[in-house]
């Protein structure tokens, strides 16, 4: 079995290339996610790609092989699975499961994640909206999702995800309504001003600023949801 550590890197990686249309990603943007020295994160990845877990080129970056991707998506199925189970079943809040489920999902077993995930009832998504990919499954490619901060003015959508899943702003953009699955209309933008007036449901209306607006995806009202997949 694979240590935490190893795991760590390999789900790391995969956000990383996930967020950037799979391309090789930095070796110190590797270490500054995981908040360790280049030269550690280097080591550790040269000792991935001799276990044929990572494709590395010095000066370069890395990608996931094919058994890197497998063996990342499922840390990525289990953290995800665990954070709904923390929010579903044990009643903790949405802003306060991440560091836990950091912890846990390298200490379920397989057969205790399937029995999460038959109670959940096969859930397409985690509390914040990401993706779970099914038992054996690859994580699908990432649907282009329109944030608060591109998509169109005045126009009915509902949020897919949150990408900032630090506590503070989980718990600001749920006190204004923002949570998945809640509707959400995008009032005006300022760009010389650098904010974005949303109006969430039911709250009042938000002021935000590009950045933070552009961690809030959004797909139009009506539509499927983000996260579907067939089981």
């Amino acid at each position: 079995m694979p240590s935490s550590a190893v795991e760590d890197y390999l789900k790391r990686i995969f956000l990383e290339q996930t967020e950037d249309a799979g391309k090789r990603v930095p070796t110190g943007q590797i270490a500054q996610a995981l908040g360790v020295t280049p030269g550690t994160a280097t080591a550790m990845i040269k000792t991935l790609a001799g276990s044929g877990l990572v494709a590395y080129e010095p000066y370069a970056g890395v990608r996931l092989t094919e058994a890197g991707l497998q063996l990342a998506t499922h840390v990525v199925r289990r953290h995800r699975l665990v954070e709904l189970f923390l929010v579903e079943v044990m009643g903790m809040d949405w802003s306060e499961v991440h560091a836990d489920a950091e912890v846990l999902e390298h200490a379920v077993s397989e057969r205790l994640i399937e029995r999460i995930d038959a109670m959940l009832g096969f859930p397409a998504a985690d509390p914040h909206g990401d993706p779970i990919p099914g038992a054996g499954e690859r994580l699908a490619e990432r649907r282009e999702l329109a944030s608060l901060a591109t998509c169109p003015l005045v126009a009915p959508h509902r949020v897919a995800r949150i990408t900032d899943q630090r506590a503070d702003f989980l718990r600001l953009v749920e006190s204004h309504g923002l949570k998945p699955g809640r509707r959400v209309v995008v009032l005006s933008r300022e760009e010389l001003a650098d904010t974005v007036l949303v109006q969430g449901e039911p709250a009042d209306p938000l002021r935000l600023g590009f950045r933070a607006a552009a961690r809030v995806l959004v797909a139009p009202d009506g539509g499927s949801a983000p996260a579907d997949r067939q089981r």
